[in-house]
C-alpha cells in the first residue's frame, strides 16, 4: 500500500512537469493589444502638405519690364508639391519630419488630428539622414516621447501611423523584421542609414510619419518602401530614434548639424574574408581604406583592421559603424576596438567634420 501511494506520488510529479511543459509551448490564444498604443500616440501625428511657387520663365519677365503686360497663364502660380506626415515632439509645436517631404516647399501647411491647420515655419533640414524640423505657432499639443530604438527586438510589434494617400490617421500594425537595413540611395547622395525594417504596411503619404511600440512611445520615423510600383509590397524602412533624436535636438538648439566622420571605407566581414584573415567571427566591418590625415588614420587604425567595438558597443557590419558615428559630434573622442591580427587593440579616436552640412 505504501508503495503505490509512493508510485501515484511520483506519477503525480510527472504528470506536473508535463503539464508545466504543456502549459509553456501551448499555442497562446490571445492576440497583441494595441488599442493603448494607437490612442495614445495617434492625435501626435500630424499630415503635411507643401507648396511651391512655380516661376516664370525669363521671356515674360522681360516682357512684363518692357511692356507692363503679363499674359494671364504667366502669372506666377502655386503648385502642390507634395504631402506627408509629421510627429509633434513637444507641447509647443516642434514637429519632425522628412527631408524629401519638405524639401524645394515655399509654403507648408500642418493639419492636426482635431483638423486645425497651422503654416509651419522650417527650423532645419539635414538631407544626410532624410528628418527636417518644423515649428508652428501652437500650445498644449499631444506630442510623442522618444522611445529607444536601440532596445528593439527582432519580432517584436510594432505600430505605423501617417496619412497614407490622404487617409488621415491610419494605423497599421506589423513586426521588427530586420534593424541596420541600408537601402541604395536613389539620388546617389550620401546618406546615414541604418534602418528599422519593418512590415507595416506603409504607402506614399506615410512618410515623415510614427512607427511606435506598444508603450506608446516613438521609435522610428517612417522613411521610404520597398517596391517595384511605388506601393507597398510587404516591408517599409524607418530612420530609427538613436539617430532622429540627436539630429532634432541639434537642429533646434543650432539652425543646423555638422556631422562627425571617422575617415575610412569599411565593408561587411563575409566568410571568404574571415577566412583570408583568420577572424573568429564574421562579426565587425572590415577597414578596406584609412583615409590619410582622416581620424581614424591618426589614431593608428589601419587597412586590414576589423572594427568590433565603438564605445563598449558590438558591431555586427559596416552600417553599425556607421550608426554608431552619427550620434557623435566632430571633435568628440570615443574608443575604437579593433581585431588585428588575432588580437584586439584599443585606439581613442576624435571625430572629424563630413564637411556636408555648409
Amino acid at each position: 500500500m505504501v508503495v503505490e501511494n509512493q508510485k501515484q506520488v511520483e506519477l503525480s510529479g510527472e504528470n506536473d512537469v508535463t503539464n508545466t511543459f504543456n502549459r509553456s509551448f501551448a499555442p497562446q490564444t490571445s492576440y497583441p493589444d494595441f488599442t493603448y498604443a494607437a490612442e495614445q500616440s495617434v492625435e501626435a501625428v500630424v499630415h503635411v502638405t507643401t507648396v511651391y511657387k512655380q516661376q516664370r520663365d525669363p521671356l515674360s519677365a522681360i516682357m512684363e519690364y518692357y511692356f507692363g503686360y503679363r499674359m494671364p497663364q504667366q502669372y506666377e502660380r502655386r503648385q502642390p508639391a507634395g504631402m506627408g506626415s509629421g510627429v509633434i515632439l513637444t507641447t509647443d509645436g516642434y514637429i519632425v519630419t522628412n527631408n524629401h517631404v519638405i524639401e524645394k516647399a515655399t509654403e507648408i501647411q500642418v493639419a492636426l488630428y482635431d483638423k486645425r491647420t497651422f503654416s509651419a515655419r522650417l527650423i532645419g533640414t539635414d538631407p544626410i539622414t532624410d528628418i527636417a524640423v518644423l515649428k508652428i505657432e501652437a500650445e498644449n499639443l499631444p506630442y510623442l516621447p522618444f522611445g529607444n530604438s536601440d532596445s528593439l527586438r527582432l519580432g517584436e510589434w510594432v505600430l505605423a501611423i501617417g496619412n497614407p494617400d490622404n487617409l488621415n490617421s491610419t494605423i497599421t500594425a506589423g513586426i521588427v523584421s530586420a534593424k541596420g537595413r541600408k537601402i541604395p540611395s536613389s539620388d546617389g547622395r550620401y546618406k546615414i542609414e541604418s534602418f528599422i525594417q519593418t512590415d507595416a504596411a506603409v504607402n506614399p503619404g506615410n512618410s515623415g510619419g510614427a512607427l511606435i511600440n506598444l508603450r506608446g512611445e516613438l521609435v522610428g520615423i517612417n522613411t521610404a518602401i520597398a517596391s517595384p510600383t511605388g506601393s507597398f509590397s510587404g516591408y517599409s524602412f524607418a530612420v530609427p530614434t538613436g539617430i532622429v533624436q540627436k539630429v532634432v535636438e541639434e537642429i533646434i538648439q543650432f539652425g543646423s548639424l555638422e556631422h562627425a566622420i571617422l575617415g575610412v571605407a569599411i565593408v561587411d566581414v563575409t566568410n571568404a574574408i574571415a577566412q583570408k584573415l583568420n577572424l573568429k567571427t564574421l562579426s565587425g566591418a572590415l577597414v578596406t581604406q584609412a583615409i590619410y590625415g582622416g581620424a581614424a588614420a591618426k589614431s593608428g587604425i589601419r587597412e586590414g583592421d576589423v572594427i568590433i567595438k565603438i564605445n563598449g558597443v558590438s558591431i555586427k557590419s559596416s552600417n553599425a559603424v556607421q550608426e554608431q558615428i552619427s550620434r557623435y559630434r566632430p571633435n568628440e573622442q570615443i574608443e575604437i576596438i579593433v581585431e588585428r591580427e588575432g588580437k584586439e587593440k584599443y585606439f581613442n579616436v576624435v571625430l572629424q567634420n563630413t564637411n556636408y552640412q555648409k
